[in-house]
């Protein structure tokens, strides 16, 4: 799995013009998946995500994490994290993984942070999402389950 995490101070998505979800402050995930993940990579996801030291302690330096800070997590399903735009002008998306293996496990990412301890929301699977967020700091970080950078 693949995700761009954003700290924000709130966050919030909306589908034809309807609130789906919203969050005050905590983390903002776009998740991508890929063919061969698994329910132990969206655990492993959330677990990342929820363990993350990038909120500030009291001397200023990022040393906490959601699950210190009473944070909430928003996830947000986005295959075109896996684009490849190597060759030509269009990307293609033959890497992400189809809407039926990947939707359970985007649902996945957001039932273990729940069980970890930190209120999780997502976004509509598939839908046209409009996505609204105040980066906090901005703090913006690229994950990857398989450790690929």
């Amino acid at each position: 799995m693949r995700a761009v995490v954003q700290r924000v101070s709130r966050a919030r998505v909306e589908v034809e013009g309807e609130l789906v979800s919203e969050i005050e402050a905590g983390l903002l995930a776009l998740v991508g998946v890929v063919p061969d993940d698994r329910e132990r990579d969206a655990d492993d996801l959330a677990r990342k995500l929820v363990n993350l030291r990038i909120f500030e302690d009291d001397a200023g330096r990022m040393n906490l994490s959601l699950l210190e800070t009473g944070g909430s997590l928003c996830v947000v399903s986005q295959f075109t994290l896996l684009g490849d735009a190597r060759k030509g002008r269009r990307p293609s998306f033959e890497g992400a993984a189809r809407p039926e293996h990947a939707a359970p496990l985007v649902d996945r990412v957001c039932a273990s942070a729940r069980d970890l301890g930190v209120t999780a929301v997502t976004g509509e699977f598939g839908a046209m999402m409009d996505v609204f967020l105040v980066n906090a700091g901005p703090v913006t970080l690229l994950l990857d389950t398989r450790k690929l950078f």
